[in-house]
């Protein structure tokens, strides 16, 4: 075995609040198991890196979500997520749930892939395209566009899409 840094990438490219914790739990904990990290956030990931988090849960086309309740686990039929409010209120009984659990918050593991020196590239293309500057994400990320996930990608040892 080598004794040179193992390297993952990830591609993050969702924002809704359950897509937000795969990529953060996977590249914190790579970094923590002395991974050197890239995080490549494009398209509706990118939105994770602003400075004001407002995630929600979409159970619309979802049938694999079924909340714990009343000692059951129940699904959502897709009739019912179609209704004003109700991704509020499933984003809200999932921020509850995640909460009593001790599930760390998304600013949370924000601040620890940050601290644990991932690294993090804002898609410049989707800057563009969804009128974001700089000074509207946090501290930290840089600006780079496919090719230079690409030159990260080719040299990882683990490359992830989420």
């Amino acid at each position: 075995m080598s004794n040179e840094t193992k390297t993952m990438s990830i591609i993050v490219t969702k924002g809704t609040l359950d897509w937000a914790y795969p990529p953060f739990i996977l590249a914190t904990t790579a970094a923590a198991m002395g991974l050197e990290v890239t995080m490549f956030f494009t398209f509706y990931g990118l939105p994770l890196l602003l400075k004001d988090l407002d995630l929600k849960l979409s159970s619309l086309g979802n049938p694999a979500m079924k909340m714990p309740m009343m000692g059951a686990h129940m699904g959502m039929p897709n009739i019912v997520s179609m209704i004003p409010g109700v991704d509020a209120a499933a984003s809200k009984m999932m921020k509850n749930l995640m909460a009593k659990k001790g599930v760390a918050s998304i600013q949370e593991l924000r601040d620890l892939a940050i601290e644990a020196d991932v690294r993090m590239i804002a898609c410049q293309m989707t800057m563009d395209l969804f009128e974001y500057t700089l000074d509207d994400m946090i501290e930290g990320p840089e600006l780079g566009g496919a090719a230079t996930y690409i030159e990260v990608a080719t040299k990882s040892d683990i490359n992830l899409f989420i």
